[in-house]
């Protein structure tokens, strides 16, 4: 153990946070230049202390990742834990936090049950996906409740915006009786924009879990299939006045099976929202945004009779006005309105609550390469009362390709149903979660490489206990992240890593189910017809248990992929996921997939 942490000590010191060089062909390599989420108005990544990601569509599509998680596991800063393969129980600590710490958007619409307090990243359909952006960091400063170890926003499809209807078709098949279709059509027409797209995706899956024995313990040796339907769309109109209306849908539905009681569970994820968008003066504009989410299952026991129902809806609206004071200082202004609700067989002693939120926002440049960025929020919520978060980060990009910057920012978590008004569990007068973070880092652009290197410390108090439910826990998680990327002999490396230290500050035991050191590398390359990757993830053991009694093993994959292209419009593609053939668990007795393929033909007009 000690070897692999000096190991990866030396390697952070090296240099270890890849982002793209600054001469790579960029028909290799797509690194948007931009991102909303972290300021929520677009604004220049190198102008930001914030430490991001950003997978854009054609990321998915040269990594054939066939699911959402997938994707985000390849991210610095995630570590996830799944329990059984395809549609099963997935589980996103980010920088050693909880899962329930993250804040999930979907084209800017809040989601996740309000039960458990999670987003279903399982459900949610890659083939619906545009583009995903992790912001690593708190963020409540600017959206509130959930956002202590970060905000991961999903944009659903755009499609195409040409004249031309474009036409997009995929289909494909693998292991495990696994095989998927998909379809876009998009297009515009004059000053109007639309997309419509549907998937689906069938496999009969692994045995989710190994044999148990003990009181519970759990024996049911079968494949557990997951099945999922997806439609998307979304129409816009731009007027002459620059004024924007837009609306968008998706809904994904089908079912998930597992081992235990229950032992399949019927889905419904949706989103649905509207924004219209307008200048109120030539230096200011303003947003409106309204929306709905829905998390709704229905879970049944192995006899096929019904178990139980949780039905949960987050109805949003937002307010947003980005004001230009001067060319080098930008202001943003708004408010955020939610309100919760959840519908289930189970009687919870309430089924509904609002949050209501007032924030501003500060984006500065100073001397022509200092940037500060500052903001401020109110949030008053209706279980727990009142809170202020505040940010504040200031980066410097210094002539020679180097660039240094720093932040702070405290956030907090409110409660979730479950834990205030479940029967006879649930405890209302628990507080709010509440967290302080401080980072520090440096990055570099040079002709050979990038790189970035971050240090960060995070102190989370009034952690909620399962058993009795209350505020007692207190968190210490110290991390350094590191990315480098270089393109050599033709080749695109990229390379990032994590080390982690996530300590229950009560008991000095490590936080269960977080794993303090993760290594992910990824290379590929295009020839004439034929592009080539592989991608290697590695991590290190990691505790199943509050009381680090139970360790699960720690594991290398190693995964291959090629795609040739036929002719401008058809692309065959292959994968190999987990070459060794790794039998490996993120959670104790729970399977992941060991080797497996998947081939795809694609069609593009």
């Amino acid at each position: 153990m000690q070897k692999i942490v000096l190991g990866s000590i030396m390697l952070a010191g090296a240099g270890t946070t890849l982002t793209f060089p600054a001469k790579a062909n960029s028909a290799d390599i797509n690194l948007p230049e931009t991102v909303v989420t972290a300021t929520r108005t677009e604004t220049a990544r190198n102008e930001l202390a914030t430490a991001t990601t950003v997978f854009t569509r054609e990321d998915i599509e040269k990594r054939q990742v066939r699911t959402l998680p997938e994707l985000l596991k390849t991210a610095p800063g995630i570590d996830m834990t799944e329990q059984g393969g395809y549609g099963k129980n997935t589980s996103i600590f980010m920088r050693g936090t909880n899962s329930d710490h993250i804040l999930v958007l979907i084209d800017g619409i809040k989601a996740g049950s309000v039960t458990s307090g999670t987003a279903a990243f399982q459900f949610i359909p890659i083939d619906q996906i545009e583009r995903v952006e992790i912001i690593r960091g708190p963020q409540s400063s600017l959206y509130g409740s959930e956002a202590i170890g970060g905000v991961i926003q999903i944009f659903t499809r755009k499609g195409a915006q040409t004249d031309k209807p474009s036409v997009t078709l995929e289909t494909g098949a693998g292991s495990f009786d696994t095989f998927t279709t998909s379809g876009t059509v998009s297009g515009k027409w004059q000053n109007s924009w639309y997309t419509l797209g549907a998937s689906h995706m069938n496999s009969q899956g692994i045995d989710a879990r190994q044999p148990t024995t003990g009181a519970f313990g759990i024996n049911e040796p079968d494949r557990d299939g997951y099945y999922n339907t997806a439609v998307n769309a979304r129409a816009g109109h731009r007027f002459d006045n620059n004024a924007e209306i837009e609306a968008f849908f998706m809904r994904s539905f089908g079912k998930t099976e597992f081992d235990g009681t229950p032992n399949k569970t019927d889905f419904v994820n949706q989103v649905v929202g509207t924004t219209a968008s307008f200048d109120v003066l030539d230096n200011w504009r303003s947003t409106l945004r309204f929306g709905q989410t829905q998390d709704d299952s229905d879970n049944f026991r192995p006899n096929g009779s019904f178990n139980s129902r949780f039905n949960s809806t987050r109805w949003n609206a937002s307010w947003l006005n980005n004001i230009t004071l001067t060319p080098n200082h930008q202001a943003t202004l708004g408010t955020d309105y939610r309100l919760d609700e959840v519908q289930s067989s189970t009687r919870y002693n309430e089924t509904s609550r609002y949050d209501v939120g007032v924030f501003g926002e500060l984006h500065s440049r100073l001397f022509d390469d200092h940037f500060l960025n500052a903001s401020l929020r109110w949030d008053d919520n209706q279980a727990f009362g009142e809170s202020v978060t505040g940010n504040f980060g200031w980066r410097y990009n210094w002539k020679h390709g180097l660039s240094a910057f720093a932040s702070f920012g405290n956030a907090f978590k409110a409660p979730t149903f479950n834990q205030l008004y479940f029967p006879n569990y649930g405890n209302p007068n628990l507080k709010a979660e509440k967290s302080t973070s401080f980072e520090a880092g440096i990055a570099g652009t040079h002709d050979l490489a990038s790189w970035e290197l971050r240090a960060y410390h995070t102190n989370i108090d009034n952690l909620i206990a399962i058993f009795p439910v209350e505020n007692v826990d207190k968190a210490q998680i110290d991390g350094i992240e590191g990315e480098v990327s270089t393109q050599l002999f033709g080749w695109n490396n990229s390379l990032n890593m994590a080390l982690l230290s996530p300590r229950d500050r009560l008991t000095n035991l490590t936080l269960a189910r977080r794993s303090s050191q993760t290594l992910s590398y990824d290379v590929s390359r295009s020839f004439d017809a034929v592009d080539v990757g592989a991608h290697v993830l590695a991590q290190g053991s990691r505790f199943d248990d509050r009381a680090n009694q139970t360790k699960v093993s720690g594991f290398v994959t190693v995964d291959l992929r090629a795609a040739y292209r036929v002719n401008k419009n058809w692309v065959l593609s292959a994968k190999l996921n987990n070459l060794l053939d790794k039998q490996y668990q993120t959670v104790d007795t729970y399977n992941n997939f060991g080797r497996n393929f998947f081939f795809t033909i694609h069609y593009n007009n």
